[in-house]
């Protein structure tokens, strides 16, 4: 059984990640706690597998509370922020879901932990370093070759990929990476916590969008207002992001 406690200040919140572990047979809740520090004082007693993690929680944050954690469990991230998910990757939380969170979302994380464990208990090999990576990594960076090396950029450095037949161009702060690469094989490498493909041309960081205008993503590029257009196959996503975060 996967030992697992939920920690979040909100009561609806919680019900709802108790109903969707009762729906799993390996999975075994422990604790329900308010807030930070009373899973701190639970966890300091227990031996726990798994924590279902907010954000934004009065007294303790839960980042915060990552950050002063000695014995961790495996940490998955629930939220209704998408700003924190590279800071929660850095302290290599398990898997980032955004509120609300659907059963099949719930299932694809545990999926996570039930590999993480196996491999912890010796059950299976690990991943060859040439196998690709997921979309929800949780590494906070990724390699593409360009000129002929291979050069590391940082998610949250990137501002948008736009995609050109075989070639990427990666655009970050600092300036702009050209990679031999298809924009297929890189979107499966990105977290779809940061990035949305807003059109078949391009992928864009969520976290620098300034405004949606009809079927335009403005953004901010070197101080200059960069026009993205969205296609019809994608917009239907952008708005259910932009509608999940309006006030």
């Amino acid at each position: 059984m996967i030992k697992t406690i939920i920690v979040d200040d909100e009561p609806l919140a919680l019900d709802v990640l108790e109903t969707y572990i009762q729906q799993i047979p390996d999975l075994e809740l422990v604790a329900r706690c308010n807030n930070a520090l009373e899973a701190n004082e639970f966890l300091s007693k227990n031996e726990v597998d798994l924590m279902f993690l907010d954000i934004e929680m009065p007294k303790l944050g839960g980042l915060e509370f990552l950050k002063i954690l000695n014995k961790r469990p495996f940490v998955i991230i629930t939220t209704a922020y998408p700003n924190y998910a590279v800071e929660g990757f850095e302290l290599s939380v398990l898997d980032y879901m955004l509120k609300p969170i659907s059963l099949d979302r719930f299932m694809k994380s545990v999926n996570k932990v039930r590999e993480k464990m196996e491999l912890k208990q010796g059950r299976v090999e690990p991943p060859s370093r040439h196998e690709s990576q997921t979309g929800n990594s949780s590494e906070d960076y990724i390699f593409v070759k360009s000129d002929k090396k291979f050069v590391r950029i940082h998610y949250s450095d990137i501002l948008y990929i736009e995609g050109l037949k075989d070639y990427v161009i990666i655009r970050t702060r600092d300036g702009r990476v050209i990679a031999l690469q298809t924009m297929k094989s890189l979107e499966t490498k990105l977290p779809d916590e940061i990035f949305i493909r807003v059109h078949r041309s391009y992928i864009i960081n969520i976290n620098f969008i300034d405004a949606v205008v009809g079927n335009t993503v403005e953004m901010t590029e070197d101080g200059k207002l960069k026009m993205i257009p969205v296609g019809k196959n994608y917009k239907d996503d952008l708005v259910k992001i932009i509608e999940d975060r309006r006030l």
